[in-house]
């Protein structure tokens, strides 16, 4: 998918340009920022407008103040750390927390010309914030300026165009999550063209109650149940990926440092038993698919990996992804908890092929056949 570079952009001495970024980052008590990753990864495009001499406005959202001023999700103190990580941003002005109105999410006509206003020219630095939906700041302002993507913008666009184009086989998914509705559009289209979907957290609880197993007091959403047993009928065709599901669990009656846990069959469950994690047998069936895998897809953790004492699934993934990588295979992880994972656990990121900072955009992106609103304004025609 070709979009509009900014390498592309004409002259832009003394020309406004618009620049929506994803600076939606969590704050401390203190005002100071959690992770700057998100800042660090805007900043080449950034400076690179700037020494074409652009006069650069800024624009982003912060957590969901429903269109009303929330003090604690201003964007200052996210500013203050932008000019301390780049000299050159110290010119550089930017527009209130856009969520703060309503007419971001209604995509409103007026509040669309009032960000246009801000610039000649548009650029998209925010692929986190590309949805199957529009919004005032990522769509309706590039159907009004000349819009281009940023630098990042573009590499998410290609990374995760070409795993889902042209992947090195076999190509497997690595998903888990809490919710089925927003990981059911992504296994439907990798069963048409994937070789194997690993699954794990409650979306694995609610395909082994699918199996027709006690999931005891664990997670998972009955209102999925039929779905998944269609998804796992699917998947037993010959064209279609096989959907691995968990064989044995690890449990305990709470989420707990100190809790008693039991690695036990998924037949063995029962009572107010929780399921937590994924068992060794399973840690070493998802190992054997992964290192004879040419491209790896890694979306969530397996297991409640807050506690350490459920982390273990999800540590030797991450062993068995980098090992792959390293003979040759190509990985690309990404998700919001997955890369929390990785900070907590002081486990490497560089050494991944890719690592995507497009949170959900990442699976909206790979469960979507037609591209995203937000992208469509910036192909190139």
């Amino acid at each position: 998918m070709k979009l509009r570079s900014i390498e592309s952009m004409p002259d832009l001495v003394g020309k406004k340009v618009l620049v929506r970024v994803d600076h939606n980052v969590t704050l401390n008590d203190d005002g100071t920022l959690k992770d700057d990753k998100k800042l660090r990864v805007s900043i080449p495009t950034l400076e690179y407008l700037v020494d074409r001499g652009a006069k650069l406005t800024l624009m982003t959202h912060v957590g969901r103040p429903k269109g009303k001023v929330v003090d604690e999700l201003k964007v200052a103190p996210i500013f203050e750390r932008l000019k301390e990580l780049s000299s050159t941003m110290s010119d550089v002005a930017y527009l209130e927390n856009v969520r703060f109105s309503s007419g971001e999410q209604d995509n409103e006509e007026s509040f669309i010309n009032e960000l246009a206003s801000h610039g000649e020219f548009f650029v998209n630095e925010a692929f986190p914030s590309m949805h199957t939906y529009e919004e005032a700041s990522t769509c309706g302002v590039a159907r009004l300026l000349p819009s281009y993507a940023g630098f990042h913008f573009q590499k998410e666009v290609d990374a995760l165009s070409n795993v889902t184009s042209d992947p090195k086989r076999p190509l497997t998914l690595i998903l888990s999550g809490a919710k089925m509705k927003t990981k059911i559009p992504v296994i439907k289209r990798f069963l048409d063209f994937a070789d194997n979907i690993l699954l794990g957290g409650c979306i694995a609880n609610t395909f082994i109650a699918a199996r027709g197993f006690d999931v005891g007091g664990s997670k998972y959403e009955e209102d999925y149940l039929e779905f998944a047993r269609e998804l796992m009928l699917e998947s037993e065709k010959e064209e279609k990926a096989t959907i691995h599901v968990p064989r044995d669990i690890v449990v305990a009656t709470e989420p707990a440092e100190d809790a008693e846990k039991l690695d036990l069959p998924v037949e063995d469950i029962g009572g107010d038993m929780k399921i937590f994690d994924i068992g060794k047998i399973t840690i070493e069936r998802y190992k054997k698919e992964i290192e004879s895998s040419g491209t790896i897809i890694w979306n969530g953790p397996l297991g409640l990996y807050e506690f350490n004492r459920f982390s273990h699934a999800s540590k030797r993934i991450s062993e068995f992804v980098l090992a792959a990588t390293q003979n040759g295979a190509h990985s690309v992880i990404g998700g919001g908890d997955t890369l929390d994972f990785h900070t907590k656990y002081e486990k490497p990121l560089d050494e991944y092929s890719f690592v995507s900072t497009g949170g959900g955009a990442m699976i909206e992106f790979l469960s979507s056949e037609d591209p995203l609103p937000g992208l469509v304004t910036l192909i190139e025609k």
